[in-house]
């Protein structure tokens, strides 16, 4: 299994179905959340939003399967197999799993392409077994969740950059996905104002290795996608090197006065390919 989807992950309260094309309009996927975003009373109203948008035959959504995801409560609760029940009737086949825990819980979702929520102490710790699992397609942490199961009170410092947990756990999720050969989703950033630190976050990501950042709001995805979409510069530079490494023939050579060997022709290829998909 893979995922394609992204950079830029838009979250969609599931029980504000007119925000549906809004949200798929802005971004690269949608995730229709019908955890957090959705009030308990109104979680099986939410339910409905996502099966009502069928269309009269039942078979033609009005969102795109191949770039929606579906947020999915906790295994274990009532409101997880209620949601598994209402994802039945839909051709939707790609779940966000929250506070995922383990391995074992992965097993309620499948036949399911599954990226799992890593947002609590206990679900980071074991993020390479639950990233080990055949049906997760990708990883994503959470930090304040994270915060709250460890009794704290908040994920970052006045300067707005993250505490020490977080990056942690940030780093722990994105080498478990990664050592698993999964996609790994960064965190969204909470202050919506500030596009800049979103902006540099976003950045950071992408230097990182996250294959994607989720998002709350529809003005984050266009600073996401900007920040995943390489420059006609670094495109360029990075095509005559491949070429250079072509013509030469050999596992290492000089080019412009530089010794290039594997990982640096890895970040080359790396940037022609996230050019090809903004393309």
């Amino acid at each position: 299994m893979t995922f394609v989807m992204g950079p830029a992950l838009l979250f969609c309260p599931a029980d504000r179905p007119e925000r549906y094309q809004k949200a798929a309009a802005r971004a690269d996927a949608v995730i229709l959340d019908l955890e957090d975003a959705v009030a308990p009373a109104d979680k099986q109203r939410a339910r409905g939003a996502i099966l009502a948008q069928l269309g009269t035959t039942g078979v033609e959504p009005e969102l795109e399967p191949s770039c929606t995801i579906v947020r999915v409560n906790p295994v274990g609760t009532e409101d997880f197999e209620k949601d598994l029940h209402c994802l039945a009737h839909t051709p939707y086949r790609t779940v966000m799993l929250a506070k995922a825990e383990s391995a074992d819980q992965l097993k309620a979702l499948e036949g399911y392409q599954v990226i799992a929520l890593c947002e609590t102490a206990v679900g980071v710790l074991n993020a390479p077994a639950i990233a080990a699992a055949p049906n997760v397609v990708g990883l994503m942490w959470g930090a304040e969740d994270l915060l709250a199961s460890l009794g704290g009170t908040s994920s970052r410092k006045d300067d707005g950059g993250y505490r020490a947990v977080a990056l942690h756990a940030r780093s722990s999720v994105l080498l478990a996905a990664r050592a698993h050969g999964k996609e790994a989703v960064d965190a969204v950033y909470t202050t919506i104002p500030d596009l800049d630190g979103l902006a540099a976050e976003a950045a950071d990501a992408v230097a990182s290795g996250f294959s994607s950042k989720a998002c709350i709001h529809p003005s984050q995805a266009a600073v996401v996608r900007k920040a995943y979409a390489p420059s006609d510069d670094e495109v360029a530079a990075a095509t005559a090197l491949l070429d250079a490494a072509a013509s030469a023939g050999s596992g290492v050579f000089k080019y412009q006065g530089k010794m290039i060997d594997g990982p640096i022709l890895k970040h080359a290829q790396e940037i022609v390919r996230r050019a090809a998909v903004e393309a």
